[in-house]
């Protein structure tokens, strides 16, 4: 095998670099995991994700752990309300029947963030993650590559593997493309408690998704399984909106009085997302990276998710598409067909970029109807 007496490297404990870590392991790699966390309960996760069949779903049951996915996931939370901003409901999703299940190409079960971690997590050996670990910077070595993290920590690797996110420090050893601004920033926030913090919207989104469309600007809200309500709002702004419009997102006061100008048209039921301390509020402008991307495969290091084709949450395939990476990054460095580690690397990036542009492409689009003044039609369209 093309690992055998390797040791790897993956930056970033997501659902991707964990997925990987889990499949390379059962093929007897040696695998660490570099995780800036301070350990896995030290940030809230984020919203529901849904697993599709043809990737998500696929790299659970190659890695042996679609039993533990089924023992965790959350029937009926994929269900979906459309509504306008007065918050009249367009199109309910359940008040239709459910004929999918496991094992067809159109059921998208939802699971929490946190829980599909966890048992991503519980299926490595002990010892694999290395918590704590915040890359500063990566340099090559005759063989591979020296890895330096905050606090003093160094490790050397002969295979990296930068799963890590969005502001990948990996990305600029293997691309000089810089991901561009999209023309939109999401404000995602939490609402922990919700029944009782914001009791009309959690009635309304009914233990499943709700999507708010009006004006060109988008609210999306999930119900989380620990009683938390998860939400994205979407609106077009300049790419330093952030910083150019003074808001401390640490202040509930100057957030609130943003949403209540910014989305003063809209129903004030909206406003229960924004009444509470019992909730957090993070400003992400939304970056894509390149739709034509290319770089010349090297033998030792790569990208998978994020990191390496970054695009806005509107395909619904982020998740997805990382694990999907990681099953065809794995077979690629395992199953033999491959005679060394840059033919089976630049294999698995020909067509990780290929499939990473399509997806982005369609996130594109998407993001861009649901913010367009047909935005209801066109989302009750792909309801349909």
């Amino acid at each position: 095998m093309l690992l055998t007496n390797k040791k790897i490297a993956i930056i970033g404990g997501g659902p991707g670099g964990l997925t990987l870590a889990r499949l390379l392991q059962q093929q007897g790699a040696d695998v660490t995991v570099y995780e800036r966390d301070a350990d896995r309960t030290a940030r809230q996760q984020g919203a529901t994700l849904d697993l599709h069949d043809e990737s998500g779903l696929r790299a659970l049951t190659e890695a042996g752990l679609l039993d533990a996915f089924q023992a965790h996931y959350r029937p009926g939370a994929d269900k979906l309300r459309l509504l306008d901003g007065q918050a009249t409901i367009l199109h309910d999703q359940h008040q239709e029947p459910d004929p999918h299940t496991f094992g067809h190409a159109h059921f998208r079960p939802e699971i929490d963030r946190g829980p599909l971690r966890d048992l991503l997590i519980d299926s490595l050996t002990l010892g694999t993650i290395v918590w704590n670990s915040q890359l500063l910077d990566l340099a090559p070595t005759t063989n591979g590559w020296q890895l330096h993290f905050a606090g003093g920590l160094t490790a050397s690797a002969d295979l990296v593997v930068g799963a890590d996110g969005a502001s990948s420090k990996v990305r600029a050893r293997v691309t000089s493309c810089k991901p561009f601004f999209t023309g939109y920033t999401v404000v995602e926030g939490n609402v922990y408690d919700a029944a009782q913090h914001a009791p009309a919207l959690w009635a309304l989104v009914k233990g499943g998704k709700v999507f708010a469309l009006d004006g060109e600007k988008s609210i999306i809200l999930s119900a989380k399984g620990d009683g938390s309500l998860a939400f994205y709002t979407c609106q077009r702004t300049t790419e330093n909106w952030v910083h150019e419009s003074g808001i401390d997102f640490h202040n509930l006061g100057q957030v609130a009085a943003w949403f209540a100008h910014d989305f003063a048209s809209w129903s004030l039921v909206w406003r229960e997302l924004f009444a509470t301390e019992a909730a957090y509020f993070v400003p992400r402008p939304q970056y894509c990276m390149p739709l034509d991307q290319q770089w010349s495969t090297q033998p030792t290091i790569t990208l998978l998710g994020d990191a390496a084709h970054l695009m806005p949450p509107y395909a619904g395939e982020g998740v997805n598409i990382a694990m999907l990476d990681a099953l065809e990054l794995s077979l690629c460095l395992t199953d033999g067909r491959f005679a060394t580690l840059q033919e089976a690397i630049s294999q698995y990036e020909t067509e990780m970029r290929r499939r990473g542009s399509d997806v982005a492409a369609i996130s594109i689009e998407s993001m861009e109807q649901l913010h367009s003044p047909n935005a209801v039609a066109w989302m009750s369209q792909v309801m349909a």
